[in-house]
């Protein structure tokens, strides 16, 4: 996959060099690619590149919208370079000029997420158990291979050139083995008619099988299930951000935030001094 840090010092020396970039502006440029390259998620999709930079929005979400609006203008102006210039197809994710919540993808609650493997086929039900249970995003659990799978490991091909070995549970193992077993797949762990299926194919059974029951979600929501349950028990967060795959502990580090801020909101609804202030702030 393309190199994300190669393309920002393209991008830059295009600036300086064929658009004449005052060098002041050129550092304003670096620090908040630099900045981007700490805090973003850039993956590959469907053979397209994919940017979301949520992370690095709600990283800034309390700067000044005048300081936001100018990164963002700088962002803009690095895709347009991209799109452009280096004639690279890539989607841009998070880019809402609507100020962006202190809040990711709400996670969703372990007992919901058993209610829906008990009424999921065994496709189904090893996609949901997968997602949640790894962290993957939905385009790396459509790239895996068999070849990537043994007892102990699952090796899972990351940004760029990047890999990392995921810890595999033995009921989980035994799962793909009974599916393996009963769907026969050539390459790819989730085959249709003999090819890989698509990320928009699994993405589809994944939001048909939750629609049943009436619930709206995203295979994007299950990783940061993943993330958020594994804090919550008190995992490390280095650890926690090795397994997500995340380039810099930065974007892991906003789960230990919404986190505290919701054992807070808990905390203030529960304890009887806080009760007593509500109500004599309602008198």
């Amino acid at each position: 996959m393309v190199s994300l840090k190669e393309k920002f010092n393209n991008f830059l020396f295009y600036l300086e060099k064929v658009r004449g970039y005052a060098p002041t502006s050129i550092v304003t440029y670096e620090n908040t690619l630099n900045e981007l390259l700490s805090s973003s998620e850039y993956y590959e999709e469907d053979k397209k590149l994919v940017l979301d930079i949520t992370p690095f929005r709600l990283k800034n979400v309390n700067n000044s919208k005048k300081t936001i609006s100018k990164k963002l203008s700088a962002i803009r102006s690095f895709i347009k370079f991209m799109q452009e210039q280096q004639e690279l197809e890539i989607k841009l994710i998070g880019d809402s000029p609507i100020k962006v919540p202190k809040t990711l993808p709400k996670p969703i609650d372990k007992l919901l997420i058993e209610e829906i493997l008990d009424v999921s086929n065994s496709k189904e039900h090893l996609i949901i158990s997968l997602l949640y249970g790894l962290g993957l995003r939905i385009s790396e659990l459509s790239s895996l291979k068999l070849t990537d799978i043994n007892m102990a490991w699952i090796e899972v091909e990351g940004k760029g050139s990047k890999s990392r070995q995921i810890p595999l549970l033995e009921s989980l193992y035994t799962e793909i083995n009974n599916y393996k077993k009963k769907e026969h797949p050539k390459m790819f762990l989730f085959e249709k008619k003999g090819k890989q299926m698509s990320s928009s194919q699994i993405r589809y059974l994944f939001t048909k099988v939750f629609k049943k029951s009436g619930i709206k979600a995203t295979p994007h929501q299950l990783r940061h299930s993943f993330a958020s349950h594994l804090l919550n028990n008190g995992a490390r967060i280095s650890d926690v951000s090795e397994l997500l795959g995340h380039s810099s502990m930065v974007s892991t580090q906003i789960y230990t935030q919404l986190s505290s801020n919701k054992k807070l909101n808990e905390y203030a609804k529960a304890h009887p001094l806080c009760q007593a202030d509500s109500q004599k702030q309602g008198k």
